[in-house]
């Protein structure tokens, strides 16, 4: 199976259009490559959204590869260009591309809009021009483009079109990228990235150059200890915000909706257990922590009644 930039250096751009059948399978060969924890193509999922999932994950792939395989920003943003010129044209019946001619018959079953995936490219396209971030709100503009599209489409692909379970969701997901970001400082700093917004280094006294000097010596100082733990306070409050997303869907999406915002949640009480040095040390949940967080939240659910999404949500106890 080609992965995206071996696809483009024996296909080329432009080639006769994949059938049906033949795009399916490759976005379901793409999913099994490439599988990382992310629900695509579970076992737990309805048979009938397999290849939805599938179909949807193919996209975002192709999409992060042509983002940060390349090497070179300039062709990334040309490759996300002519990505994004295929997705319009599958949104107006034209397709040739294996993951476009898949995808269509996604979008058209559960009415998907194309500005969904149009903020996600976005963010791919800001990800190879925007290496700082000024404010937390510039900082939330980014998680509006790059997380939050993916929980609207996985709610629509599971028949939910409420505004105000899509602001939840918003809520648990721009809450799991920054918990990533948190998560990750180190890793961002080797690829030129720095998420953590100066206007948050600048209220304790700290910079970029302290960064510098803390990723050098291999562990946090005290300033940065201080930056951190705000950030993860802020972050703790969008968890909270969202959580009660998952008691509004019973079974499965219920399950992992709350799974994913707990997950989630143990990531920021790892960074705050470990004094917030995420520079000496990347806090991890570990298999074992991941099958007990599930037999909680499957317990927990199984003594709770869910809620009906007419229903207005409260906090979780």
């Amino acid at each position: 199976m080609l992965k995206p930039l071996e696809f483009l250096a024996q296909h080329g751009q432009q080639f006769p259009a994949w059938s049906p059948d033949a795009s399916r399978g490759y976005a379901r060969q793409l999913t099994r490559e490439h599988y990382e924890n992310f629900t695509v193509a579970s076992v737990s999922l309805p048979r009938h959204l397999r290849q939805d999932y599938c179909n949807v994950y193919a996209f975002c792939r192709w999409s992060d590869d042509l983002a940060d395989e390349t090497g070179d920003a300039s062709r990334s943003i040309e490759l996300l260009d002519w990505w994004r010129e295929g997705l319009r044209a599958m949104f107006r019946g034209h397709s040739s591309h294996p993951v476009f001619v898949a995808l269509s018959e996604t979008a058209d079953r559960h009415s998907l809009p194309a500005s969904d995936f149009e903020a996600l490219l976005d963010a791919f396209v800001q990800d190879q021009q925007v290496l700082r971030y000024r404010t937390f709100e510039d900082l939330l503009g980014y998680c509006r483009l790059s997380a939050n599209p993916v929980g609207r489409i996985v709610l629509r692909l599971n028949g939910c079109q409420d505004e105000h379970m899509f602001a939840l969701s918003d809520s648990v997901c721009t809450a799991l990228q920054l918990a990533n970001h948190w998560q990750d400082v180190r890793r961002d700093w080797d690829i030129n990235r720095v998420y953590i917004p100066e206007e948050a280094m600048r209220s304790h006294t700290y910079s970029v150059e302290a960064l510098a000097l803390d990723i050098e010596r291999g562990s946090a100082s005290a300033r940065y200890r201080q930056v951190i733990g705000d950030l993860v306070e802020r972050t703790k409050a969008l968890f909270d915000a969202g959580l009660p997303l998952a008691g509004h869907f019973a079974g499965r999406l219920g399950i992992e909706i709350e799974l994913f915002a707990r997950g989630g949640m143990t990531v920021l009480e790892k960074i705050r257990a470990q004094g917030y040095d995420t520079i000496a040390r990347r806090p991890v949940v570990s298999t074992a922590e991941r099958a007990l967080l599930l037999l909680r939240v499957a317990a927990r659910r199984l003594l709770r009644p869910h809620r009906s999404s007419k229903q207005p949500a409260h906090a979780d106890k």
